[in-house]
């Protein structure tokens, strides 16, 4: 069967292309460039938690020693002291209406921790494993050789560089497309999955609109390498009383990059006015003076730049056989919502279903699904920055949303961190995919259709390794909590108690699946059955062992019964009783 064409080899597409490797589907990047990335410190990205586990999963390498995690925030109340601004720490989010900064807390992986009790950081569990549970702060450039290595040892992806596209021709049974440049020629694929940035090219020879709003928000950008009083800590400030170059009307973030370099943002006026070097270097002196204290701050500047933050989405996500992801589909960026951790949840979401229809045939439901699941996540991400912008920038918020004294930082903390309507990783609740309600139904603290929690589990050749770390096989993961397991050697308990009706019930579903066994889990109780999506999707949890439930379950979570001649007629009286 012919291989599934990517063109980009960004970070999403390459991710795309290795996630289906990892699910033994061939594949071929188009890529437009000679195949290196200049290195710009200016341009980083940020990844939540469960995104940076998926690249480094596929990466095959950690990516801790090349950025820095933010393991948790503290609302702050500015104080003038001599001329000198500092923060005071007042707890973490009763805040006032005098609080005018906030900092998130950071530091490399390992040392990176969670409080636990009273005081500790929202949305951080307090227990051990939650060290690494934050924000992965990275220089794009970094990120993208790492997944461009890890491309180069992949035998099942063919990376072709100079090959700009130009054609794409669709027929019942694949998909043609030509490239031009030194080495154009025509690609015979499978399906297409455009990952070509805003411009993307396979969105306009799709003839697919791509509405919304231009210039949302411009941000002027530096690296430096200097110190500052906190080192290894992100800095939010939201009215810096300092400011003397231009309107003091929006925030300063400061986040840390390895080797003692910062990224600098100021957020810029409404406008066109053009970022001259000098007022750059103004705005730098003047934020570190400010933060520092000294009159004559130290600094190294690596690379400036101008970010401007355009809201923006794709009418259509497929076209037949042809798909659209990360920037070729979206773009999002106001109050540090990042786009390219949206462009990764695509790329997870979409890899699975291609390589279940590469392997068991046509099945358009499920093809479907990436469209009604992906668009309606972004677009709800989008919705809620646009409803917020006008009053936090505007300074309406007041009169509009309860509790508001403290409004303006809560909600630039949601987008940074990943939390509330503007940060929180989309739901595929409504999803066509989800199953009907069933009577055994058991309650856990992950919503259906949101990523389950990374909880370490049993595999099934007896090793303890985080649940996270089994996903993107292709495999449905199901999930026994069992509590006491941990201490006994699998072999005493995997032929006892419910584990051999429960074996029994996941061989016979009408997809290969993967049994583990949980400890615990978050607001689970004994004995709780999990079902999870290939991608980390909670589908549903039961109460025991319910074979019938289960099968449905795992049939809605495929889109429907599989063609035939597929695991699902051979499972299908088996799971059914």
């Amino acid at each position: 069967m012919d291989p599934v064409i990517v063109v980009g080899a960004g970070p999403v597409g390459l991710t795309l292309a290795l996630a289906l490797a990892r699910q033994e589907v061939p594949c071929v990047v188009l890529d437009e460039t000679r195949g290196q990335d200049a290195p710009r410190a200016a341009r980083s990205v940020v990844l939540r938690e469960d995104t940076a586990a998926l690249v480094e999963r596929l990466a095959g390498a950690p990516l801790g020693q090349a950025g820095l995690r933010w393991s948790g925030w503290r609302s702050m109340r500015r104080k003038q002291v001599t001329g000198e601004v500092f923060f005071d720490e007042t707890g973490n989010g009763a805040g006032t209406a005098a609080v005018s900064g906030a900092r998130i807390a950071s530091g490399a992986r390992i040392a990176s921790g969670a409080r636990s009790g009273a005081g500790a950081a929202p949305g951080v569990a307090g227990n051990a494993e939650a060290a690494g549970a934050a924000p992965l702060h990275i220089a794009q450039h970094v990120l993208t050789g790492a997944l461009r290595a890890a491309v180069a040892r992949e035998p099942l992806v063919e990376l072709a560089t100079d090959s700009r596209l130009d054609t794409i021709e669709q027929e019942p049974t694949g998909v043609t497309a030509h490239t031009r440049g030194p080495n154009g020629t025509w690609w015979r694929g499978s399906h297409l999955v455009g990952c070509d940035g805003p411009r993307s090219t396979v969105r306009k020879l799709q003839d697919i609109r791509f509405p919304g709003r231009t210039a949302v928000e411009r941000h002027a950008v530096a690296a430096l390498r200097t110190e500052l009083p906190r080192p290894a800590e992100a800095f939010l400030h939201r009215l810096p009383p300092w400011r003397t170059t231009g309107p003091s009307a929006g925030e300063i973030a400061a986040r840390p990059l390895p080797g003692g370099v910062w990224r600098l943002d100021w957020l810029l006026p409404p406008g066109k006015d053009l970022v001259t070097p000098e007022l750059l270097v103004a705005r730098i002196r003047e934020t570190l003076t400010g933060w520092t204290g000294e009159t004559s701050p130290t600094y190294e500047l690596l690379d400036t730049g101008v970010h401007t933050v355009h809201h923006r989405l794709a009418r259509r996500w497929r076209a037949g056989r042809v798909f659209l992801a990360g920037d070729a589909a979206h773009l999002m960026g106001a109050f540090g919502t990042q786009g390219l951790d949206e462009g990764l949840r695509d790329a997870d979401n979409l890899a699975w279903k291609l390589a279940l229809n590469w392997h068991h045939g046509p099945h358009e439901a499920l093809l479907d699904s990436y469209q009604s699941e992906r668009r309606a996540a972004v677009a709800a991400r989008l919705r809620a920055a646009d409803q917020v912008l006008p009053l936090v920038r505007g300074g309406g918020l007041r009169s509009y949303v309860p509790g508001s004294s403290r409004g303006h930082d809560a909600l630039l903390m949601d987008g940074h961190l990943g939390r509330g309507t503007l940060g929180t990783p989309g739901s595929y609740a409504g999803s066509p995919l989800a199953p009907p309600r069933f009577d055994t139904e058991a309650p856990v603290d992950t919503p259906a259709g949101a990523p389950v929690a990374d909880v370490v589990v049993t595999a099934e050749d007896g090793s303890f390794v985080p649940l996270r770390d089994r996903l993107g096989r292709g495999a449905l993961l199901v999930v026994l909590v069992a509590p006491g397991t941990v201490v006994w050697e699998r072999r005493h308990w995997v032929s006892a108690g419910i584990m051999p009706r429960l074996a029994a019930a996941v061989t016979a579903l009408p997809h290969p699946a993967e049994l583990l066994v949980a400890e615990s889990y978050p607001g689970a109780a004994p004995h709780t059955v999990l079902l999870v999506r290939p991608d980390g999707h909670l589908v549903t949890a039961l109460s025991g062992v319910r074979p019938a439930d289960l099968y449905a379950a795992a049939e809605a979570t495929l889109g429907g019964p599989l063609p035939s001649g597929t695991r699902a007629e051979a499972g299908a009286e088996a799971g059914a009783r």
